[in-house]
């Protein structure tokens, strides 16, 4: 599973017994995988400003989460081919993520934890904000960029009914520069293309005899010239439309078809000299703010268990990795029942002794007696 728990108790020797005691139950009935999580000693500062930055770094914890999501995402549309390849791309100090998540460290360099508490939030935040302005105004260049290719594109798509026609006609379908003759192009179903040759000389006057050339197909029909005089043109499309024949409106302009091509060409050329700096920008800043956010979660860890289990500082936090989704109920209620001393009032109520685990009262609701918080790498899939 992609998903983490995060979660402290006291360090004293009860609940260090009471860690050990989850470790082997959860062990034995192949439920998660524990690891310690290392979190430095902060300067604790006041109750009030403690209070505080819980609020502020449940909101930052939110952003960051939806922040690492859109880049995950942009990874992925940037990629557009290549996404068998993206998880390669969604590194975190060059590890994967979960290997980054289970060894995490805290970076004393980025964010020194003598530093009051509040000045490493602000540290964070304005780190990922930065990285979030960067990422809308790269994003929105390279797909402009994008959009205005995949529009010229999909001219080139459809049938011969919607299609531009200027990638596949050439100068020399055409009879240009006469003020008299004009060359049209006329859809003609498949069925019909023998009625076509026989009849299309004769559907007005003034046709070109021998002047029809069957230039494309798709599945539906074909696309046909014929050059006749200008002044039966109206003429000729009412008497091919009785006869189920569509003339396209289309006239050959050399300089607008040059134009076409050079601009699909320079969208090409843009779009990959982009390509490559703007997924070298995400991979990086991916990973920054894939680190900032699980600092976030130590950090929230650390003010939420003072603030739930007092001063002086001394509590152990312990990563668990649920080993299936179908494991995670019976996790929960391990849990609960190992560390229901935190609260006795509240487990007295809900806590009962229906499962069989030796020892254990395991509880059937979502109850967190501990400072629980939860990381769940799944979004990025």
């Amino acid at each position: 599973m992609s998903e983490f728990w995060l979660i402290s108790a006291p360090g004293d020797q009860e609940n260090l017994q009471a860690l050990e005691r989850m470790n082997t139950v959860t062990a034995k009935s192949n439920l998660s995988y524990n690891t310690k999580f290392s979190i430095p000693d902060f300067k604790v500062g006041t109750l009030d400003s403690l209070v505080g930055l819980s609020d502020e770094l449940g909101k930052l914890d939110t952003f960051a989460e939806s922040l690492i999501k859109k880049m995950a995402q942009s990874v992925v549309e940037v990629m557009e081919d290549a996404k068998g390849k993206v998880p390669e791309n969604l590194l975190a100090n060059g590890v994967d993520l979960t290997s980054f998540v289970t060894r995490f460290e805290w970076d004393m360099a980025k964010y020194p934890a003598k530093q009051p508490l509040v000045s490493v939030v602000d540290t964070l935040a304005k780190q990922l904000a930065q990285i979030e302005t960067d990422l809308k105004s790269r994003t929105a260049s390279y797909n402009t960029l994008k959009t205005n290719l995949e529009n010229l594109e999909k001219k080139s798509m459809g049938n011969l009914f919607t299609r531009t026609l200027s990638d596949i006609v050439s100068k020399e379908d055409f009879v240009l520069g006469s003020e008299y003759l004009v060359t049209l192009l006329v859809i003609v179903p498949k069925s019909s293309y023998a009625q076509w040759q026989k009849t299309y000389e004769s559907l007005s006057d003034m046709v070109v005899p021998r002047s029809t050339k069957l230039i494309a197909e798709d599945n539906e029909g074909g696309l046909f010239t014929v050059t006749l005089f200008r002044k039966v043109i109206e003429d000729f499309k009412t008497k091919a439309k009785e006869n189920k024949f569509t003339v396209r409106e289309f006239y050959y302009d050399e300089k607008e078809i040059k134009r076409e091509r050079e601009e699909m060409s320079r969208l090409l050329s843009d779009k990959k000299q982009q390509y490559g700096p703007l997924l070298r920008w995400l991979k990086v800043n991916f990973s920054e703010a894939f680190i900032a956010w699980i600092h976030i979660k130590a950090l929230r860890v650390f003010v939420e268990s003072v603030l739930r289990y007092g001063l002086p500082v001394n509590f152990q936090a312990v990563l668990l990795q649920p080993h299936k989704k179908s494991s995670t109920r019976r996790l929960r209620e391990v849990l609960n029942s190992v560390f229901r001393h935190l609260d006795q009032v509240a487990a007295a109520s809900i806590l009962d002794a229906s499962v069989e685990i030796p020892g254990l009262q395991l509880s059937t609701q979502d109850y967190f007696p501990y400072v629980y918080f939860r990381i769940d790498l799944s979004l990025l899939d």
